[in-house]
């Protein structure tokens, strides 16, 4: 027997508008992200743009990535951005303190600045904190905004861009409760104030991030002790997680680490506390955003150069964190995915000049339809399964999870909707209420027969989109989806 879900879709009720940088990425100098993933050089045999790879420009344009961070990550605490300007013959050659190797510079601000450019994504710089200071910060902003005609600015152009980047996003540090300086929260308070007084001097109508933590004391300590609002717009969070073997596990383990994923919403909630008792909700005098720049799956065998097997399991999970992010759009302004290429779950793989995407990339393609449109209240009334978290709470995990969003005019549905049993299909029963009815539909699904099931070098198409035989008429239909499946769907209203 199938499994039966319901799907209440009230477009009357919306939960704000879903931002495309809920899609955003993150490229950290980490094993082959940047080096063979992103940047081959110009002289390479690889077809590339100005050293940047072509085929991963081409994937990324085709995903409209709306964001990219970096340079990390830990690497961002001991990253000097003046090693990676100018010439790259004269650039200093360092050692790659958190990661192990050396680090050519090779690949630097304006490297970096031309790949955004070259796939419409904005930058989101990571300043570094925790081996830098705010007069190396304040300079990095000065090269990449300043009009004028100081040193820095006069160095800009001669380094090949005279205009301006306007980069709007800027991070004060990266976890620096941890790799960056270990920090108590009320030291980071303090040091975040020397950072961003100098920054949003010059920064002007930039958008300044605080590092936070997942764990709510931080949070409270760290705001209970800053207090000057006027330098704080947005508070980060990370989020990793991992249930098993990267592609030899139990179905006790599928499930698993589809309850691992739960661990974001709950993240949010507490930043979102955090920032309501110290600061006040949202409409008040000040609002300051949530973003969760590190998350995704980060599988035990990630060794070296963290790179690991992304196979359709860790797409379901995802699915489960991008519908969570969807919800919560009033409150996050960004989400990063760990990482872009070659490196923890990533969108793209290359080998030389091999290049694939995994079904992490295929289901942010199916999520897409999302992008700047309103999020409205869906309600899921099927299957649910208890599973025990890592932090030994039993939960009960629901087997279909779904996202619905609207276009401002009404004329449009876009509804994402996954079954992740390994092994029964779906029967979901979606019933519209507070919008015109539908009268038609194209989809696409992403599905496979096996949750290890993954793309490789060999065989980059064994995990596709294929398009979906869906109907959608009136108030109320039902759509059956296979086990292990992602439905993206348009639905035409009216």
């Amino acid at each position: 027997m199938p499994l039966s879900a319901k799907l209440a879709v009230r477009a009357d009720m919306t939960y704000g508008t879903i931002s495309p940088h809920l899609f955003g990425h993150f490229a950290e100098h980490l094993g082959r992200c940047i080096y063979d993933g992103l940047w081959v050089g110009e002289d390479s045999p690889i077809p590339n743009e100005g050293g940047l790879r072509t085929d991963t420009l081409e994937a990324l344009r085709r995903l409209g990535a709306p964001n990219v961070r970096w340079p990390g990550g830990c690497f961002a605490d001991d990253y000097h951005w003046e090693d990676g300007i100018g010439p790259r013959a004269e650039r200093p050659r360092r050692l790659n303190l958190w990661w192990g190797g050396e680090e050519s510079n090779e690949f630097g601000t304006d490297e970096f600045l031309a790949f955004c450019g070259r796939i419409g994504a904005e930058p989101y710089l990571c300043a570094n904190v925790g081996s830098g200071t705010p007069a190396e910060a304040r300079d990095w902003m000065e090269y990449c905004n300043w009009a004028g005609d100081t040193t820095w600015a006069r160095r800009r152009a001669a380094n090949g861009h005279p205009e301006p980047y306007h980069v709007k996003w800027w991070s004060v540090g990266n976890e620096n409760w941890g790799c960056g300086g270990h920090f108590e929260p009320e030291e980071y308070a303090a040091a975040y104030r020397r950072f961003a007084t100098y920054l949003r001097r010059l920064g002007g109508g930039c958008r300044l991030v605080a590092c936070g933590h997942s764990t709510p004391d931080w949070n409270r300590r760290f705001l209970g002790a800053l207090h000057n609002w006027h330098l704080l717009d947005h508070l980060s969070i990370h989020r990793y997680y991992s249930r098993g073997h990267q592609t030899e596990f139990s179905a006790a383990d599928h499930l698993g680490l589809l309850a691992e994923a739960t661990f974001v919403g709950e993240d949010i909630k507490a930043a979102a506390d955090a920032l309501d008792l110290h600061v006040g909700p949202p409409g008040g005098t000040k609002s300051i955003g949530i973003i969760m720049d590190e998350w995704g799956v980060w599988h035990p065998q990630a060794q070296q150069g963290l790179e690991q097997i992304n196979t359709l399991r860790d797409a379901l999970a995802a699915a489960y964190v991008l519908d969570t992010l969807s919800r919560w759009c009033a409150r996050v302004t960004m989400a990063n995915l760990a990482q872009t290429i070659n490196v923890l779950q990533c969108l793209i793989h290359t080998d030389g000049p091999r290049f694939w995407v995994t079904p992490t990339y295929h289901l942010f393609d199916l999520y897409r339809g999302h992008m700047g449109q309103e999020a409205v209240r869906l309600l899921a009334d099927g299957p649910q399964v208890p599973v025990r978290r890592s932090d030994g709470r039993e939960i009960q995990v629901p087997l279909v999870c779904a996202s619905a969003s609207v276009t401002p005019n009404r004329t449009e549905m876009h509804l994402t909707v996954s079954n992740r049993s390994p092994d029964k299909a779906a029967e979901c029963t979606v019933t519209l209420t507070g919008c015109p009815p539908a009268s038609g539909v194209e989809g696409r699904i992403l599905a496979g027969d096996d949750p290890a099931l993954h793309n490789t070098a060999e065989e980059p198409a064994r995990v596709v989109l294929e398009g979906a035989d869906l109907r959608a008429e009136g108030d109320t239909w039902t759509w059956a989806l296979p086990p292990l499946s992602v439905v993206g769907a348009t639905v035409k209203l009216g």
